[in-house]
């Protein structure tokens, strides 16, 4: 008797599937170990989320520059952001005056996550790598992405806000086409929801796809009224975000 293939999150998008493909966004679901610290590899990165180290196949090995570190991505994530403009850092949720990091994580240490649940570690994570990059630091972008997609990682239950989230950590990290995935996978859950379109656009705008990105802007404002009245939680933790976003796209239009 044939057993059922395993359930697994996609490295790609979050969501869980089975087989061969996932069924949200297409990415192979089989995954290779990091030949630097063994952790797994997204299909089709080219560098490892967990060290930073490039992803090459067994012949470039030797190669001049393998084991590349996050930094120069980082780098690029950074021209990246600047290039989409800076809707995508407004409005981003910072923790609560009752979750201020311990004096070990404000000195620039990792933060304590042994006492957090796995969504926590994340927020705290995707926090401290959004604060860095609105002040420049790309030092701590560059040590704290990693971790904060690992976590993402390790999450039970991956939603909309979630996605969005490791999206913008993907975009830091110059990993524009698993933003993209994260993005494809939002909408395919939800069809109009306005995560997708904000990372959708911010994609096509950093490929110079004008035409795509007005599409995009368009399908967007069509949606807005509907998505408002849905009332969904994390529209709250980034209208503002989303009010630029859509100032901005009736003004293209």
């Amino acid at each position: 008797m044939t057993s059922k293939p395993s359930a697994r999150h996609c490295l790609a998008c979050g969501a869980v599937g089975s087989g061969k493909f996932c069924s949200a966004c297409g990415a192979p679901l089989g995954t290779r170990a990091c030949a630097q610290c063994g952790g797994e590899v997204r299909p089709g990165a080219r560098f490892c989320a967990n060290c930073g180290a490039a992803v090459t196949t067994e012949a470039a090995s030797t190669k001049p520059g393998a084991g590349l570190p996050v930094a120069p991505l980082v780098v690029a994530g950074a021209a990246v952001v600047a290039l989409i403009g800076v809707f995508l850092l407004r409005g981003q949720p910072t923790a609560s005056a009752g979750d201020t990091p311990a004096p070990a994580a404000q000195a620039g240490g990792p933060p304590d996550l042994s006492q957090m649940t796995p969504r926590e570690a994340f927020d705290r994570l995707y926090n401290r790598v959004m604060a860095a990059a609105e002040q420049g630091d790309t030092t701590t972008v560059a040590q704290f992405s990693p971790m904060a997609l690992q976590a993402y990682r390790n999450l039970e239950v991956i939603d909309a806000d979630a996605r969005y989230h490791a999206a913008m950590l993907r975009l830091h990290t110059g990993d524009v086409m698993g933003a993209q995935a994260l993005a494809d996978s939002i909408l395919a859950e939800h069809p109009t929801h306005l995560f997708g379109f904000v990372l959708s656009a911010a994609v096509a705008k950093f490929q110079g796809n004008p035409v795509g990105e007005r599409e995009i802007q368009t399908r967007f404002l069509a949606a807005w009224d509907a998505e408002m009245k849905a009332a969904r939680p994390e529209y709250q933790d980034h209208q503002r975000m989303l009010d630029q976003f859509r100032k901005d796209a009736a003004a293209q239009q």
